[in-house]
This record gives C-alpha cells, structure tokens and sequence, in this order.
C-alpha cells in the first residue's frame, strides 16, 4: 500500500485510510476483524472522532490497540469540536476537553492526526492555532487538520501560524469524490470543488477524503429509478452525476476492474497528495480498495471522467 508524508506526524500514512464509524462494543469481534484485516493488508491509519458512537469507536480501538500492542506502528487521526444541539463548539476550551477525553478513550498519551470536525468563522484562527499549539508543544499532538473547512480558513489559519513561528494546519480532511454533491451531506460539511482541488495542487497540501467513494454510488445498487435511498437521492441524484457513473462504467470496462474502484482511483490519481477514508468491512471489500488505489489515470482519463457538459442539479 502507497503512502504519503504529512508533516508534523513522523510516521508515514498509508493512502487507504480505514473508517471506524460503525465501531462498537457489541460488534468488537468485527472490529478486531476489519483493523487485523487491514494492517495485515499494509494499511496503518484508523480515522475515527470524539462524536463517533458515542465514543465507542475511539473505546473500541484503544482497547484493540492494547490487545494487540501495537500502538507505535499505528496512525491515529480522530477528530474533535464537534458541533452540538446548542451550535458551533470550536473553542479552546471545547478543542481541550475534546482531546482529552480522545486520549483516555484510545488509551494514549499522543495523537498522530488531530483534525477540527468543523469549523466556527465566528472564531479567529489565530485562537484556534493558539490552542492547538499549545497541545503539540506538550506532545498530545503531532500534526494538525481540519475537517470541513474551507481552503480560504485554512489559507488564512496557516498564514497565521506562519506568521507567528507556530505549527499550522498541514493536512485537510473534506469530502471528495467523483460524484459531486448537490448539497451538504449534513450541516456545515464540506465537499471539496475545483477551486479547493486548485488550492490544493497549488500548496501540495495533503487531502484525506470522507466519503472518497461517494457512500456506494458506484457500486451499481443505483439508478435514476431507484429512490428508496432519499439521503443519497438527495446528495447524488444528478444528470451529472449519472454520466460520470457512466463513463467510470466505460472506463471500467476498458481497464478490466468495477466503477467503484474507477471511483477510488480517481480520488488516489488527484495532482496532489491525497488519502481515502474507506469502509470496508469485510475483506473482499478491502482488497477491492487496494486494488482500486493501484489504478493508475491519467490528467486527460480524471478531466473526462469528471468535466461533464451537464448543468449540475
């Protein structure tokens, strides 16, 4: 499995990152299953959040990681300040009673990613560098990121940092996938377009993708007819959509492998280091992401496979 480089984690992460939102206590048999699956496939970084289950998804990974013992081979990225019935919650304070309950529910002392759930423009970025700064001067944390937020934040978050001699955001964490969104998967979620893709190629900072294979769009199950699913209805239903399923279904075909793995491709192939967060929960679906993420494409086979002349929805 390839991997990239984000600074500020001393470890290398692989470019298939395994999803942990449906981790558990009563299905921990499971868990273990898919996290020995995967590192026993190559992978070697875990997403998971503060709001996952619970918290059983950060509980059930700490306790797999003191099973196994295995806590310095393994890249942590988990997510904090999460927004709440009561509105945005990206404070210092939030951000620090956040992280520390992450750290005693996995059961370390560090964490390798540690990446804003959402944003909050209402706070100043220089508050937020300031808080976070002061978890990786005291080694709570290595590297830092940011889940849903714009690259125009980013950008200004890190010239503060810069700015003022202290770590900045070196990896981001938004959605991208083939198919494009035609809104928010859920409230103040972000979905990379091509102007934050450009931002991207233009300061080679690192993309994790959530919903990198567009929560199965491409696995066949959908068509314009099929509406039972009104979530992905919602997000994907789109004539732009349909013909981007259409064209990873032809290049498929000429490449002998699915449309969901074209999908994955397309993610891994951006002119930018990028990583996809996956579900897989089986070993039969892991070994079709690794082999997806080997698909090598071209510029010209990701500008048809993604510019359509159809007007989005």
């Amino acid at each position: 499995m390839e991997t990239i480089r984000i600074a500020g984690c001393p470890k290398p992460v692989t470019n298939l990152i395994q999803g942990s939102d449906f981790f558990t206590h009563d299905v921990y048999g499971k868990v273990c299953d898919v996290l020995d699956n995967y590192f026993a496939i190559g992978g070697n970084t875990i997403d998971t959040a503060h709001i996952y289950c619970g918290g059983q998804s950060e509980e059930t990974i700490g306790k797999w990681l003191k099973e196994r013992g295995n806590r310095d081979d393994v890249v942590i990225l988990t997510k904090g300040a999460h927004h709440n019935a009561d509105g945005p919650r990206v404070t210092p304070e939030d951000i620090d009673s956040d992280l520390a309950k992450s750290l005693e529910r996995l059961g370390t002392d560090y964490i390798d990613l540690y990446a804003l759930h959402r944003d909050d423009e209402n706070i100043p970025v220089s508050v937020i560098i300031d808080a976070l700064n002061r978890h990786i001067g005291a080694g709570r944390i290595h590297a830092i990121g940011a889940s849903n937020w714009t690259h125009q934040r980013l950008q200004e978050a890190n010239d503060y940092a810069a700015a003022s001699g202290l770590a900045g955001f070196t990896f981001s964490s938004p959605n991208l996938s083939l198919a494009k969104p035609n809104e928010p998967h859920w409230k103040g979620c972000v979905s990379a377009d091509a102007e934050t893709c450009a931002w991207h190629e233009r300061t080679q900072l690192p993309l994790l993708s959530w919903s990198s294979q567009a929560r199965g769009f491409f696995t066949g199950r959908f068509a314009p007819d099929k509406l039972e699913d009104k979530e992905i209805v919602r997000v994907y239903y789109s004539d732009a959509n349909w013909e981007r399923l259409r064209r990873a279904q032809e290049l498929a075909a000429r490449k002998g492998v699915s449309m969901i793995q074209i999908a994955l491709a397309y993610v891994i192939n951006q002119p930018f280091p990028t990583g996809a967060l996956i579900g897989a929960r089986d070993l039969s679906e892991l070994q079709s992401c690794v082999d997806g993420a080997q698909i090598k494409l071209t510029a010209e086979e990701l500008n048809w496979l993604e510019h359509v002349d159809i007007v989005e929805a």
